[in-house]
């Protein structure tokens, strides 16, 4: 009988995070070179249309890290990190059936090494992706260097919570909808620019950490696997939060944020926003996402980071949203970008809501 996972589940790891056991791949080398399949079942949030993102996401770039080749003599002991990924989200899904990660080894160079890695269920692409390497060190001793400062007032944000609640196991869902015991947990410092009547001027801010400590056999690419995993964390549904909106159907979401304010009707003279629909968001799911890890040695995804997510545009049933990470010392580590649907729930509920 077809189950979650192609191998039976080998009991978690106690050495490793949990967020190292979530994201554990098996090598297929019966089946081929470069072919990877889940080791657990993945997460299914509650009212979403499939697995969730960030796992397919991370398991992705996992994947693509072990054909990564070790710093040995042969290569002058060069160390590639990722520095980009750009994904599409082609079909949802399913969380009781493997999925298959096939990597091809697109480009060798001597600063950059470029993969592309499909997610595969029942011989269909689900997900795609194409990841590029960057050698350490290739970039020159100068070099120009500018970036985004952390916003004021997070930092202190996150002390408040800390007091205020401690540094424990979230209620519930947790602050930012991760099942109680998930890999990675959040505070929530709301949104920033709540009070201003144009949705791409609010911003939602949260402070995001993995659980227990990422082990030194994970090594940096593990960082790097959990930082991702945790960047589709209610990215989409920014548009939703900036708009005021609930999503029909969506249990975990309407849980999470469940005091959301429409945003002002009063707009005033501007030619790209309008005043929000009064009725909930039909359908939203991502179709694609990028990220940017600008300094990839300095993820820690074990320590304290700091995001902060807008939306610029929404339009002709879509939306765009960005996320800007800081890590603990305020260095701007990540940017990411997606796309998705965001389609409000029509008078016919039978018309155009599929994909």
């Amino acid at each position: 009988m077809a189950g979650p996972t192609l191998i039976r589940e080998r009991p978690r790891d106690p050495s490793k995070s949990p967020m190292e056991n979530v994201l554990e791949l098996i090598a297929l080398t019966d089946i081929g070179p470069d072919i990877y399949t889940n080791a657990r079942e993945l997460w299914h949030p509650p009212g979403a249309r499939g697995v969730y993102g960030g796992a397919v996401i991370a398991q992705c770039l996992a994947a693509a890290q072990n054909t990564v080749p070790a710093p040995s003599p042969e290569n002058n002991h060069a160390v590639f990190l990722i520095h980009s990924m750009h994904c599409y989200f082609v079909l949802a899904g399913d969380a009781s059936i493997p999925i298959l990660y096939h990597v091809e080894r697109v480009r060798e160079g001597r600063s950059f090494l470029t993969r592309t890695v499909q997610a595969r269920q029942r011989g269909k692409c689900i997900f795609t992706t194409t990841a590029s390497f960057m050698r350490e060190g290739s970039g020159g001793e100068i070099a120009l260097n500018h970036g985004w400062d952390m916003p004021e007032g997070v930092r202190e944000g996150l002390e408040e919570i800390l007091r205020t609640e401690g540094d424990g196991e979230e209620k519930g869902n947790g602050a930012m909808g991760v099942e109680a015991m998930g890999p990675f947990k959040s505070k929530s410092l709301g949104v920033r620019n709540f009070g201003s009547p144009y949705p791409h001027q609010r911003k939602p801010q949260a402070w995001i950490q993995c659980r227990g400590t990422i082990s030194e056999a994970g090594g940096q690419h593990a960082h790097l696997s959990a930082l991702a995993y945790m960047s589709d964390s209610w990215f989409i549904g920014t548009i939703s939060r900036a708009h005021g909106l609930q999503r029909r159907g969506h249990e975990l979401f309407n849980k999470t944020f469940p005091n959301l304010k429409t945003s002002p009707s009063k707009i005033g003279d501007s030619k790209n926003t309008s005043e929000t629909p009064q009725r909930p968001i039909g359908m939203m799911v991502s179709l694609d996402h990028t990220i940017y890890f600008h300094r990839p040695r300095e993820v820690k995804a074990d320590d304290w980071m700091c995001t902060e997510m807008e939306t610029p545009w929404s339009g002709e049933g879509r939306g765009l949203v960005t996320q800007r990470i800081w890590n603990k010392e305020g260095r701007l580590i990540a940017s990411c970008v997606q796309e998705g649907l965001a389609r409000l729930q029509q008078d016919d509920h039978k018309s155009k809501s599929k994909l």
